[in-house]
């Protein structure tokens, strides 16, 4: 019974992860389902979904966990761990323990590689402390009072950058001119309406 859990999950995880090769190594990955992590363009807002409970999402650490890739990554490693334990010999109950293992150490593997190098790709080698003063356009939609984050672009160092931004005033709207008035973190600026500064 296990067995044929194994064989499926590492197939059909397999499968998936050479389609996704593939579509990638054609030039269709690009738009992913890893709506998830917050890398430059977050997937989920390509389709013009700026809603405000964006910024909700982003602090549920534990749901961005689940993209795609990760979940692919967890069935793939759970099936082949859980094979090779069968072929040893293993107790079913301790294959299977050990098959959620490596499928778990797998998908946090994939989500921390993921994010790390979304990180570099937003930030390269883009000095923040420069953004502040600088203009820039509200490119999701950021929540009033400091109630959640959203995403602005801006010029800065001869490249359009994607920067996470809160507001300590009114909400912002899509579309809404900004400047840059303080770095809150390494990666999230405070922004105001470029006719309030």
């Amino acid at each position: 019974m296990l067995l044929n859990v194994y064989f499926g999950c590492a197939a059909a995880g397999g499968a998936v992860l050479v389609l996704q090769t593939l579509a990638q190594l054609l030039g269709a990955g690009h738009h992913d389902a890893d709506a998830g992590l917050d890398d430059v363009h977050d997937g989920a807002s390509h389709g013009g979904h700026h809603g405000g409970h964006h910024g909700a999402a982003d602090g549920d650490a534990f749901v961005k966990l689940f993209t795609l890739k990760t979940v692919v990554a967890f069935l793939t490693f759970f099936g082949l761990a859980g094979l090779a334990a069968e072929r040893a010999g293993t107790h079913p109950a301790s294959g299977f323990v050990l098959a959620l293992l490596a499928g778990g150490i797998a998908l946090y593997g994939v989500a921390w590689l993921m994010k790390t190098l979304a990180g570099l790709q937003s930030r390269g080698n883009v000095s923040l402390e420069r953004a502040v003063g600088e203009s820039g356009t509200v490119y999701l939609q950021i929540p009033a009072n400091g109630e959640g984050q959203g995403k602005v672009t801006l010029a800065l160092q001869g490249r359009t950058v994607e920067l996470k931004a809160v507001s300590r005033g009114p909400s912002l709207p899509t579309g809404a001119a900004v400047r840059i008035v303080a770095l809150r973190s390494p990666d999230v600026v405070e922004v105001a309406a470029a006719d309030a500064v």
